[in-house]
C-alpha cells in the first residue's frame, strides 16, 4: 500500500525519456566492458530511450508478461516532471524548470545491450509503473538528498541517490535540452538502481523514497488469446 495520499494522483502529459548509465557506480562496474571494442570509453554524452504512453502503469498495478518471458528486469529512479518547455537552459538554471518529483519501475526484459537500450526489451505493455503522486519541487529541501529503493518481494535489492548520478539533474537537463525542448509535463528518469535485479510471475515490485512514497506493481502471467 502506498503512504496516505498527500497530493493528487499523477497525471503523465507528456514524453516520458530515460537515461541509461547515469548511475556513477555502474558505470565503474562496467569499466571493462566499455574499455573494449568499439567505444573504448564510457558515454560521453547522456544515453536517452523514451517510455512511451503503452507502458505507463499506475501505482498498484498489475505487469502481465506472456510465459516465454521467464523473468525481467526491474530497476527504480527518480524522475522529474518539466512546469514549462524547456530548451538550452543553462545548468544554474535549469532547476528553476522542474515542477516536482515522483516514483518509476522502469522494466525490461534482460540485456546485454549498454549503449543503445532496446526498444523491444524496454517498451513492453505496463512496463513502466510510474507515480504515485507529484510532489512540488518546493516541497523538497535538498534534492541530492533524495534516495530510492527498489524493493522485490518485500526484499532491498539496490538503491540510488541523486548525489551519486554520473550526471547531476541540472546537468542532464543542460545537456539534453542542447539538442531538445522538453516540453511542459515532460518527465525524465534520472538514473536507475544496480543492474542485476530480477522478479517473475508473483513477484511484487517497489520503489520507495522517504518525501516520495511508494510505488507498487505485481507481475501476472498474461493471459493467453
Amino acid at each position: 500500500m502506498a503512504e496516505k495520499p498527500a497530493y493528487p494522483p499523477l497525471r503523465i502529459d507528456g514524453t516520458v525519456y530515460g537515461v541509461a548509465l547515469n548511475n556513477r557506480n555502474e558505470i565503474a562496474c562496467l569499466a571493462t566492458s566499455f574499455a573494449a571494442a568499439p567505444y573504448k570509453e564510457p558515454p560521453q554524452a547522456p544515453v536517452l530511450y523514451v517510455k512511451p504512453l503503452n507502458t505507463h502503469l499506475a501505482h498498484g498495478g498489475v505487469v502481465s508478461i506472456p510465459a516465454e518471458i521467464p523473468e525481467i528486469e526491474p530497476a527504480a529512479a527518480i524522475a522529474i516532471i518539466f512546469d514549462r518547455d524547456t530548451s538550452r537552459v543553462s545548468e544554474a538554471d535549469a532547476m528553476s524548470h522542474v515542477a516536482g518529483y515522483t516514483l518509476a519501475l522502469d522494466l525490461s526484459r534482460p540485456t546485454d545491450s549498454y549503449y543503445r537500450p532496446p526498444i523491444v526489451e524496454k517498451c513492453r505493455d505496463g512496463f513502466l509503473p510510474i507515480g504515485p503522486w507529484l510532489v512540488p519541487a518546493g516541497d523538497i529541501g535538498d534534492p541530492l538528498s533524495l534516495s530510492v529503493s527498489l524493493e522485490v518481494d518485500s526484499v532491498a535489492m539496490g538503491d540510488l541517490c541523486l548525489r551519486d548520478l554520473a550526471r547531476p539533474v541540472w546537468r542532464l537537463i543542460a545537456d539534453i535540452s542542447d539538442f531538445m525542448t522538453f516540453r511542459r509535463g515532460d518527465v525524465l528518469l534520472t538514473g536507475l538502481t544496480p543492474p542485476g535485479a530480477r522478479a517473475r510471475v508473483g513477484s511484487s515490485i517497489s520503489a520507495v523514497a522517504t518525501g516520495l512514497g511508494r510505488l507498487d506493481c505485481t507481475i501476472a502471467l498474461e493471459k493467453s488469446v
